[in-house]
């Protein structure tokens, strides 16, 4: 495992503020599972759990920013404070030292752009931790998170994790350049 700059715990775009996870956070980060495709892995299961509360308790532990110098950040917009989705850097399918790019946006906030213009400023502050390439893993029916990825410079590789019951996933790359 190499040595790496941690991702930054606060990253500001013309248009978003990502952040450090809230406690307050926990009933916003709910309703993005309640929002999630069927086919999606993590949904909301038959005894409504994770609960806010549930959620609540994770955000004070916070593991979604358990892997060293990693973590998915909330946005929110700037202008009205707004929490939208979440966009970080996490192990994921990839690794600590070409981990994953995540993001996932509320349904109210897409088609703006906000996928975009946060998962590039994750990407640039991933170049300059002193990583060389990322990956990001899309469910083959995901249309509009590749076309996110294809204009950050992303391109399919050659892996594919099948699923016939969620859809495959298909693996895209990114090199980083190193400024």
């Amino acid at each position: 495992m190499g040595t790496y700059e941690d991702l930054p715990a606060e990253l500001t775009t013309e248009r978003l503020r990502l952040r450090r996870w809230l406690p307050s956070d926990a009933e916003e980060y709910r309703g993005l599972w309640l929002e999630r495709d069927p086919r999606a892995l993590r949904r909301i299961d038959a005894e409504g759990r994770p609960t806010v509360e549930d959620i609540r308790g994770w955000l004070v532990g916070n593991p979604l920013a358990a892997d060293r110098g990693l973590g998915l950040l909330p946005i929110e917009r700037r202008d009205t404070g707004e929490f939208i989705g979440y966009c970080g850097l996490t192990v994921g399918q990839g690794s600590f030292d070409e981990p994953e790019i995540a993001y996932h946006l509320a349904r109210r906030a897409r088609g703006h752009g906000f996928a975009t213009e946060a998962a590039r400023a994750v990407v640039e502050a991933a170049a300059r931790t002193g990583r060389r390439r990322l990956w990001a893993t899309v469910r083959e029916w995901n249309a509009a998170s590749f076309r996110v990825l294809e204009k950050l410079d992303f391109h399919r590789s050659d892996r594919v994790t099948e699923d016939a019951e969620r859809g495959d996933s298909i693996w895209m790359t990114r090199i980083l350049d190193q400024t």
